[in-house]
């Protein structure tokens, strides 16, 4: 009897575990077999939601897009070998379209990104135990890095590429507004980089105290005190840089209330259509700025969690294993009660 699975998600909140077919060999390609998989935002709204904005499942996928696992067989020459601890890159740009050319692939006009339901048919994903990926998109952890780690490369790629977007924050008074994974990690990457202060916002008082161990200086539930800010609203803001990964209203317009004059919000969260303050954006000269996955921060990412340069364990709040994938997927949506939960191929 076969044992391996996929996750295949086929409308919104149906979830099913399925036999995993025989992976067909793709030339260029290293057959890796999963043992860690990461459930992002962008699978919950699949999940909840059966899509997000235009973007609709419109035939079964098989979810997730972060995820490590190990080599099973790899094309000779291609510097893998069997055993090795991998990340995969979900990124995989066309090379040749006029964004690729210009040195910006996340941008490519022809993009495919597993676990993806932007193209017909779809980018099957990565939750499931064995699949072929491109070498170039394996990245090679050493021996002894674990699993649960090198599954945390791609939202860490995803808040490098966001710092790279915001001016040094050395010596700067940062506000980190949501403190899901995303806000978490560039809690723990603000601290790295010498913020004087950081400050997270969210409502859910567990998040803001994974917030605490990844580097928080100060955690403000702003649903239990709504003006706990007013403090560094004061002489038109006391914020040099926010770091916005809620995609709420309500935390976009705080934000800009407390921003100092030509300061920067760099716009992470994902919400659709929102109403911005542009008067108080305009009045103040603030740097509005998006920032979209990564190019180059994916293997930077790697090389950071390779060398125990960052520790996102914290963040890590629930650990299920694959074939409970409908549960984890619930537990990943209660902020009550989880950060970042992981699917455990291994188990």
């Amino acid at each position: 009897m076969n044992r391996e699975i996929c996750c295949r998600l086929h409308a919104a909140h149906d979830l099913r575990i399925e036999p995993l077919p025989e992976p067909q060999p793709v030339e260029g390609a290293a057959l890796v077999r999963v043992l860690r998989g990461g459930i992002c935002g962008s699978d919950l709204h699949y999940y909840h939601d059966g899509g997000f904005g235009p973007v609709r499942v419109r035939e079964p996928i098989v979810l997730g897009h972060e995820a490590a696992g190990m080599v099973e067989a790899a094309p000779e020459g291609s510097g893998l070998a069997a055993g090795q601890l991998v990340a995969l890159s979900p990124s995989r740009p066309c090379g040749q379209c006029e964004y690729c050319l210009a040195g910006q692939p996340r941008h490519c006009l022809d993009m495919r990104f597993s676990g993806s339901a932007m193209r017909l048919p779809h980018e099957n994903g990565f939750f499931r135990h064995r699949l072929y990926h491109p070498v170039a998109q394996c990245l090679a952890l050493p021996q002894g890095a674990s699993a649960a780690d090198a599954a945390g490369a791609e939202p860490l790629a995803v808040c490098l590429h966001a710092l790279n977007m915001a001016p040094p924050l050395a010596g700067q008074r940062v506000l980190i507004t949501g403190a899901g994974p995303i806000g978490a990690i560039c809690t723990a990457l603000a601290r790295l980089r010498g913020a004087a202060e950081i400050v997270v916002t969210d409502v859910q008082d567990f998040t803001l105290d994974i917030a605490r161990r990844m580097g928080a200086d100060r955690a403000v539930n702003v649903a239990e005190q709504p003006d706990a800010l007013a403090d560094l609203a004061q002489g038109k803001g006391r914020i040099d840089i926010v770091l916005e990964c809620s995609a709420n209203p309500h935390a976009i317009a705080q934000a800009v209330g407390v921003t100092r004059p030509q300061g920067t919000i760099v716009q992470i969260g994902v919400g659709g259509t929102l109403p911005l303050p542009v008067n108080l954006i305009v009045a103040k000269e603030l740097r509005l700025v998006g920032t979209h996955r990564f190019d180059s921060e994916f293997a930077q990412a790697v090389r950071m969690i390779a060398a125990g340069q960052i520790d996102l364990s914290p963040m890590v709040t629930q650990v299920l294993p694959a074939a409970e994938a409908q549960r984890a997927f619930d537990l990943a949506g209660d902020r009550s009660q989880a950060v970042k939960v992981q699917l455990d191929f291994g188990a």
